[in-house]
């Protein structure tokens, strides 16, 4: 048996604090200017930061100069993060290298990340990373066999799930999106499953435990559900998917569904959303109050090839002619306006760190809404593949903060 990793931090000392996602940014950026979106603050994670526990990487491949197995747990890089309340962040890793067969030595966990922003005052520019929260299902909700089935913890890994998307309501419980079933799980606080993962009713993931042979299926591998978040009052839940159904004709559209916390079940309630690319992806999604939320539509390329990385605001009541959410663009995160020259003096250098600032990275995955007219923005560095900073070299985390001009 493999040892056991390391034991789980109190309930105390795990307890998620602070005020739900949603609640972070009670004024939604401004709508008017994309242009005018300023780069205000910057900080890195280095791409190999080593975490407690086992061993992980036996299963997947080398890139860019790192070579698995490595060992110890790695942190990688983020998908979706929560506040803390007190300036610093939860932030979420996916399922870890990539697919079910390369990530069953990879535990899902939430990290505690406080940043060091370098500003235009300089800084240090980096993120300590503290305390984190285990995924484990302890209760056997999960209805079908997972990697560490047998063990008392269960310990959930990226071999079980692909969590690419967290929410918190107002109970203080966390609700994540994944992309294997698609399934949306439901913890506690400290990381605990509350109930079995629920399925979508018409979506299934070639992925998906529960497919059985030549089933057919109506998500693409790897375009569950990348995107979730919640109202402010924690009743309703809005997973997106990440790319088009199988079954749909049309390559530019996308799916946003209601979820109903009470009834636990999905509602008749869904959207469509038009991308401006055959293949670009609903990356991620939060609410600003109970109708409107911002969300990163973005394209696969990185460094120099990367032509599409946005944030747009929509308004669930505003449907244009053709059935599609109307979408205003809020920031070109390709485009951002850097008078102070955040990160130009990064050592690591690279592609996009001067006036304007790029964020090039391949997987820009987690954004949230932050009081004062501020939205922050992450990357996941598909560790080891992407190098969007500098060729050959895997690149770092990055977290961004972008401001806004008040109306």
């Amino acid at each position: 048996m493999r040892r056991r990793p390391l034991v789980l931090l109190a309930t105390a000392a795990l307890m998620l604090v602070g005020t739900p996602a949603f609640a972070a940014g009670k004024a939604a950026p401004p709508t008017g200017d994309p242009a005018r979106a300023t780069l205000l603050a910057r900080a890195t994670l280095p791409a190999y930061t080593p975490a407690p526990g086992p061993p992980t990487g036996a299963f997947s491949d080398p890139n860019n100069g790192m070579t698995p197995p490595y060992p110890s747990q790695l942190v990688l890089g983020i998908s979706s993060m929560l506040p803390d309340g007190k300036g610093a962040f939860w932030a979420m890793p996916d399922n870890g290298f990539g697919t079910k067969g390369n990530s069953v030595d990879f535990l899902l966990r939430l990290y505690h990340f406080t940043p060091h922003w370098e500003t235009a005052r300089g800084g240090a520019g980096t993120i300590d990373v503290g305390q984190f929260l285990s995924l484990r299902d302890p209760d056997h909700k999960i209805p079908f066999k997972i990697v560490n089935d047998g063990t008392a913890d269960r310990l959930l890994t990226g071999g079980d799930f692909d969590v690419e998307a967290v929410t918190r309501t107002p109970d203080g419980s966390m609700w994540v999106g994944d992309e294997f079933g698609p399934f949306l799980l439901h913890f506690d606080s400290t990381g605990k499953l509350l109930q079995a993962p629920i399925a979508h009713p018409s979506l299934k993931s070639p992925n998906s435990p529960t497919s059985a042979d030549g089933e057919p299926t109506t998500v693409q591998g790897s375009r569950g559900f990348e995107a979730l978040a919640s109202s402010p009052d924690g009743r309703f839940l809005y997973p997106s998917v990440e790319g088009r159904l199988t079954d749909d004709a049309n390559p530019f559209r996308r799916y946003i569904y209601e979820f109903d916390t009470q009834k636990n079940q999905y509602t008749d309630r869904s959207w469509q959303y038009r991308t401006d690319g055959e293949d670009y992806r609903i990356a991620d999604m939060q609410s600003l109050d109970a109708n409107r939320a911002i969300l990163i539509e973005r394209e696969d390329d990185e460094g120099p090839k990367a032509t599409f990385k946005r944030v747009y605001l929509i308004d669930r009541r505003k449907i244009d002619a053709d059935g599609y959410l109307v979408k205003t663009e809020v920031a070109d995160l390709l485009n951002l306006r850097n008078p102070a020259h955040i990160g130009s003096d990064d050592p690591a250098g690279g592609y996009g760190l001067g006036d304007p600032f790029k964020f090039p990275l391949q997987s820009v995955e987690a954004l949230l809404p932050l009081p004062g007219n501020r939205i922050a923005v992450m990357q996941d560095n598909n560790f080891p593949d992407s190098a969007g900073r500098v060729p050959g070299k895997t690149d770092a985390t990055e977290m961004i903060v972008i401001g806004f001009p008040k109306r």
